[in-house]
């Protein structure tokens, strides 16, 4: 089993009063690639038709805006060869919907890019996932011994190779933290996800997803998951670009960053006692 976990970095400050100057750090400025953000998500008991694709460039260390990307043609195709369009309705918004999608488990299906003369391409598996069974909260968790700990429990079918993805959103962050499973050691038993944050209290809700994700794709959450969590320290080597399944079919040199993937989810709001 591959579990990882999301910690914060305390930097500790080492006091020198008299340094008050400001530093400017030069950056390398790398030429924009483009970012497709392609999740094609199924909640379980909903239709799932409504989906979308979100097109962007990467940008400047300090910008404080992602610059969309307009003009794409963008279709998803199963292996039946029905053909999901998927439209920028909202001009300049880089979001493209459709609205007559198909989910169908264990399908196979192609994302097929067309912008500015550049064809990419992406094949991925819809996978399936258990249903959450419970939660469980401890308050007396952590280091310290009263944080506050979840934990999400399921049911691993055993007739079948498994990878879980987790999205923890707790109402008091902007910004959710995830983790990764398998089930390597507890296929076709009971499992959990654990989650921990020691600023969350009583009163507060966490939206906890499970995605079911294939091997690839859980590979590929699993080392962006350590580059967030700076598993090198504040200090160590740049990590190098995490590249997804996508692939240039026109200029392989000229890649795109991204996953196309397809997952069942299983979503529950917890409120925190």
């Amino acid at each position: 089993m591959k579990k990882f976990t999301y910690f914060l970095l305390s930097i500790i400050s080492l006091g020198l009063v008299s340094c008050e100057d400001v530093v400017d750090v030069d950056l390398d400025t790398a030429a924009p690639r483009l970012v497709i953000d392609a999740s094609i998500q199924w909640p379980k008991g909903s239709a799932g038709n409504e989906q979308q694709i979100k097109l962007s460039t990467t940008t400047g260390f300090y910008d404080t805006n992602i610059p969309t990307v307009s003009g794409a043609i963008i279709t998803v195709t199963n292996s039946a060869g029905q053909v999901f369009n998927f439209a920028e309705e909202v001009p300049a918004s880089g979001i493209y919907l459709c609205h007559d999608f198909v989910p169908q488990l264990n399908e196979t299906y192609v994302m097929s890019v067309l912008l500015g003369g550049d064809l990419y391409t992406a094949t991925e598996i819809l996978k399936p996932v258990a249903e959450i069974t419970l939660i469980e909260q401890n308050n007396e968790g952590g280091f310290t011994g009263e944080d506050i700990e979840i934990k999400t429990y399921f049911n691993d079918p055993g007739a079948t190779q498994d990878y879980y993805l987790f999205r923890y959103k707790p109402s008091i962050n902007a910004v959710p933290s995830f983790d990764v499973s398998d089930d390597e050691f507890y296929n076709g038993n009971e499992f959990f996800g654990y989650y921990s944050n020691e600023d969350i209290e009583s009163g507060d809700t966490i939206d906890i997803t499970l995605y079911g994700v294939s091997k690839r794709y859980f590979e590929y959450m699993a080392k962006l998951i350590l580059i967030a969590q700076g598993s090198d320290g504040p200090f160590g080597t740049p990590p190098a670009t995490v590249r997804g399944n996508i692939v240039n079919q026109t200029d392989a040199a000229n890649f795109a960053l991204g996953y196309f993937n397809l997952s069942e989810t299983d979503q529950q709001t917890y409120v925190l006692e």
